[in-house]
């Protein structure tokens, strides 16, 4: 390793904090919804997905682009949304082995009664902690490291 390659004290404190926040906010906001009798945050990313790609759907493997989840995570997810009715394939006219799958009306009022927890978890563990400029400025810096600069 070079010493340009090397993190500076400040990189590793910051890398720290930000996976400790991320995994403790994520199992606060997976805390509320289980405490409400509600489904994982997974569940949500997909029916959220779904629902915005409208009556179309999405083929699995566009799910996995939107979602960042493995192969074998996004099929089974699937068969168990598909199994509790929120989504239903739908058959691709081109293509015989492959399908769309899009939400149903029951996964749509799912998706509703899980976004009334997690928006308020969202809304108090983030939004009540910080004022419009501070949430400003960590959704830019974050948004640096998403998506970093091309050239250098």
């Amino acid at each position: 390793m070079t010493e340009k390659a090397k993190p500076s004290p400040e990189a590793i404190k910051a890398w720290a904090r930000l996976m400790r926040v991320s995994r403790q906010l994520m199992e606060r906001a997976e805390d509320a919804l289980k405490e409400g009798g509600l489904p994982p945050l997974a569940w949500y990313d997909v029916l959220h997905e779904l629902a915005e790609a409208g009556e179309g759907g999405l083929r699995p493997f566009q799910l996995i682009e939107r979602t960042l989840f493995a192969q074998y995570n996004i099929s089974r997810l699937l068969a168990r949304l598909e199994a509790d009715g929120l989504v239903e394939k739908l058959p691709v006219a081109d293509d015989g082995r492959g399908h769309h799958i899009r939400i149903t009306p029951k996964g749509r009022e799912t998706r509703r009664r899980m976004w009334a927890i997690y928006g308020r978890s969202i809304e108090e563990l983030v939004g009540a902690k910080l004022s419009s400029d501070e949430l400003s400025t960590v959704s830019a810096l974050l948004g640096r490291l998403r998506h970093p600069p091309t050239g250098d």
